[in-house]
């Protein structure tokens, strides 16, 4: 059965609406503003504002060792050795090296994050593209084709009469914007609807792990969470230990209030009693008549060692589920790791982060080809085939990476151009040095010609090695 837009936008919100509580907990997490597991409320009441939540945020640490490591650095068709310029035009003009980290991070919490396709009014040669938060959107999926079939982005802004929502419908062939007025939702006619027609909708989800029954995706704190409460638990256990146990306690016989004097007498304040602090006193241990039957007794001080071997334990279980180096989560050893065994213990994270490349490739790919369509008027079948390029989500040294460049350079297994981007640099620093090497190419030739062997022999020689390949090529990207 045909849904009206009415039908669609009602229908999207209503999932949104069901999918909303997890994303917002998923996200406070990852903000460590968490409510408080384990505890049971009369002790939370007892306490109040005495001790508070110690938050071990490992869910923004796991995200972010994986986030760090997924950057795009450019876009190539098929059988070019060179990134493509306009794509990478279009993609700096949307801020999207900024935007397309936010992107991933949010995926990484909450499971996915949403990317918008649509026309810029001044300038028709430069789609506007713009990445949104679960928290304010949501997509459908068609079940036979895997492709987005409808999309709804919601937000409030003030109005006269206090916040009046909003939303954008995003279809196969038309994009509406809609207002809601006195519980109904009506199309907003300050803005005209875009009946584009290009038979996709023009949104695009990054999924985190993907599954074939779980096309949005799964958040990476899914395994750490109950591993972080029960961390916060147990730190917050141990501040409440310090608090009662870990400071010797005394009892004192035979006391009254004015007893409680420093050696000066001077009434000492409740905390020196509370911490004991040197306590004065003219009273006696003796009892009867000769005495006041005065005694302080000091019980043995908790240890909190017991607190600290747990959280150490849990700290290894996240590390197991994570891929995460033990390092990463304050493990020390008294002999520190080699080089050789710190890279060998991100393997499991370098992989994983591989995994999200590839996935999220595929993303950023179907974004281009979009907005091909919309700056051409026509799909271009080559763009089926682009790929994305990626940094590599390893971290050797700066000494290893030139090695080994060089060697395969030298060997002629890779051509200079390869040889730069294996050694990190930029799309734009190789076109640069490109550029410089033809101009002393030109300057030594101009030399040959002149006669002026000598000064070609004291001038610039072109190319990174003196037997630079001519016919450069690109590297293997990951990607769709």
């Amino acid at each position: 059965m045909e849904r009206s837009e009415e039908q669609w936008l009602t229908h999207l919100i209503r999932c949104h609406d069901k999918d909303l509580p997890d994303l917002r907990l998923l996200n406070s997490y990852y903000e460590g503003t968490q409510p408080l597991s384990y505890m049971a409320p009369e002790l939370q009441q007892e306490l109040q504002e005495t001790v508070r939540q110690v938050v071990i945020n490992w869910p923004r640490l796991v995200v972010d060792s994986v986030e760090e490591r997924l950057d795009v650095e450019g876009f190539r068709f098929p059988k070019e050795p060179d990134s493509d310029d306009e794509l990478w035009r279009i993609w700096q003009a949307n801020d999207m090296d900024e935007q397309s980290q936010q992107g991933h991070l949010d995926a990484l919490v909450m499971g996915r994050a949403y990317v918008v396709i649509g026309t810029r009014e001044e300038d028709d040669r430069t789609p506007l593209v713009t990445v949104e938060s679960a928290l304010d959107m949501f997509a459908e999926f068609d079940p036979r084709t895997r492709e987005v079939r409808a999309a709804v982005k919601r937000w409030s802004e003030e109005g006269e009469d206090g916040k009046v929502a909003h939303a954008t419908l995003y279809l196969p062939d038309a994009t509406s914007w809609w207002v809601r007025e006195k519980g109904v939702w009506v199309e907003d006619p300050d803005h005209e609807r875009d009946d584009h027609e290009i038979g996709e909708v023009m949104v695009e989800v990054l999924a985190n792990r993907p599954r074939l029954k779980c096309p949005n995706g799964v958040s990476e704190l899914v395994d750490v969470v109950p591993l972080s409460d029960a961390a916060c638990k147990i730190a917050t256990d141990m501040m409440v230990s310090a608090e009662y146990h870990a400071t010797p306690r005394r009892v004192a016989f035979g006391f009254g209030e004015e007893d409680f004097v420093d050696a000066n007498g001077r009434k000492v304040s409740a905390f020196s009693r509370i911490i004991g602090r040197m306590w004065a006193t003219e009273k006696n241990r003796k009892t009867g008549q000769d005495g006041d039957g005065a005694d302080v007794i000091q019980f043995s001080e908790a240890s909190l060692g017991n607190f600290h071997e747990t959280i150490k334990q849990l700290a290894s279980l996240v590390a197991s589920l994570s891929g995460m180096p033990p390092h990463f989560l304050g493990h020390a050893t008294d002999n520190p790791a080699s080089a050789d065994g710190i890279r060998s213990a991100e393997t499991r994270l370098v992989k994983r982060s591989e995994r999200r490349q590839r996935g999220n490739g595929g993303t950023w790919e179907r974004v281009n080809r979009k907005v091909m369509r919309l700056r051409d008027g026509v799909w271009n079948p080559d763009a089926r085939s682009l790929e994305t390029i990626w940094r590599d989500a390893s971290t050797p040294t700066v000494a290893q990476v030139a090695d080994a460049a060089v060697k395969k350079y030298v060997a002629k297994i890779v051509p200079l151009r390869q040889t730069r981007e294996d050694l990190g640099y930029t799309q734009a620093q190789i076109d640069r040095m490109e550029e410089q090497d033809e101009q002393a190419a030109e300057d030594a030739m101009q030399r040959v010609l002149s006669g002026d062997l000598a000064a070609l022999e004291a001038g610039p020689k072109p190319g990174l090695f003196d037997d630079a390949e001519p016919e450069p090529a690109g590297p293997v990207p990951v990607g769709g």
